[in-house]
């Protein structure tokens, strides 16, 4: 007749992460470099982007016409801004853990979408447009026409939208994300102390290593 072992069997990484709801090792070790990747990315398009031609027009000058252009930067600097803001909250969500982690990762995803909305509500241009040509013509009345855009506000958005998703993957993983100049290994273990030296020869080291609960007659711990 058989019977059941009362020793529970052994718990695996697999299964604790099951669990807790937290990601395995490598799970989160990928979550982290794909959310670096995203934030990265994403703020070197905004960056880029911001700096290009959104936008072209003609302004009458006299009796001819004068060409003008506006870049993102000229148009709106909130995604540049933006962009600079989520950087650091990238880099500020591996310095820091618990609530504080979640509060940073909040404030990545928020910039993200901040940047693609402000390039997509000034995707016109025509305001920058018109400006550029009162100060390139000296009349203050004076607008453009033909007015004409470029795809450079739309990669914008994209790249807020990349900075948007690297936020939400530290929203969902970050807690299990290791931390800058953490005391615990990647397996979450303290490290263990090392055991100091006793000189046999020194009584109050004998003392000592007895206080500590040690065993100073033991063999030596060093190597």
């Amino acid at each position: 007749m058989g019977y059941v072992s009362a020793v529970p069997p052994p718990r695996t990484e697999h299964a604790d992460a099951a669990e807790t709801g937290a990601p395995s090792g490598r799970g989160g070790r990928r979550s982290v470099a794909v959310a670096l990747l995203l934030g990265a990315l994403g703020a070197t398009v905004v960056l880029l982007a911001s700096g290009r031609v959104w936008a072209r027009g003609v302004a009458a000058v006299g009796g001819g016409s004068l060409p003008v252009t506006a870049d993102g930067r000229a148009v709106t600097g909130l995604p540049a801004a933006l962009a600079i803001v989520g950087l650091a909250a990238l880099v500020a969500v591996f310095a820091v853990r618990g609530r504080s982690r979640l509060l940073v990762s909040a404030l990545l995803a928020l910039s993200g979408l901040g940047a693609a909305l402000a390039a997509l509500a000034n995707a016109d241009g025509r305001s920058a447009l018109d400006a550029e040509a009162a100060r390139t013509t000296a009349d203050t009345a004076a607008q453009v026409a033909g007015l004409t855009h470029t795809a450079w506000p739309y990669v914008t958005a994209a790249g807020g939208a990349l900075i948007l998703l690297a936020g939400l993957l530290a929203l969902r993983f970050g807690r299990a994300w290791p931390a800058m100049g953490g005391r615990y290994e990647r397996d979450g273990s303290p490290r263990p102390r090392k055991a100091a030296v006793v000189d046999p020869d020194r009584p109050e080291d004998l003392w000592k290593a007895l206080d500590r609960g040690e065993d100073p007659t033991g063999p030596d711990p060093t190597p």
